[in-house]
């Protein structure tokens, strides 16, 4: 007489010992590639906060929105005095995290940036202020570099109004 074979299954959580779970996908950073040192006139100003006296600029032709879910421009402050400080930055709005890429210099070239970390965005930053009302609206990324452009030109994306 043949027995039915038994098997045991062991449970963890939802899934039984042997099913698959889910990997969870490793996110993979595209290489950003530095675009030229944009032109003083291409730049349109945005707002940031009264708290500050600087003024602040993104060079609209350098936005990049990569397949890593990363917005890319060129950013450039300006203080009271005069001084443009330029430099080349990542928003990663899944995570509300920026990245500096590299800084201008007045030679017209790109110096990279020492730190290669992501960091968080801190609340008052003007990443803080790209991030929620120009390039994350609602913590999703715009689809276009043309969305980003039309959101600055407006003064803020459609969806944080």
């Amino acid at each position: 007489m043949l027995l039915p074979k038994v098997v045991w299954a062991e449970f963890y959580g939802d899934k039984k010992y042997g099913e698959y779970y889910e990997e969870e996908k490793v996110w993979v950073e595209t290489k950003a590639v530095l675009p030229e040192i944009p032109k003083t006139e291409s730049f349109v100003e945005y707002y940031v906060s009264a708290a500050s006296s600087n003024k602040y600029y993104i060079a609209p032709q350098t936005i990049s929105v990569a397949a890593d879910g990363v917005v890319r421009y060129a950013a450039a402050v300006k203080t009271p005095n005069g001084v443009l400080n330029l430099s080349y930055e990542g928003l990663r709005c899944a995570t509300k995290e920026f990245r500096l890429y590299a800084f201008g210099h007045s030679d017209g070239t790109w110096g990279k940036s020492r730190n290669e970390h992501w960091r968080a965005v801190r609340r008052g930053s003007y990443q803080a202020t790209l991030f929620n009302e120009y390039f994350c609206p609602r913590g999703v990324v715009i689809i276009s570099p043309g969305e980003g452009a039309d959101a600055l030109r407006q003064g803020g994306h459609p969806l944080t109004k």
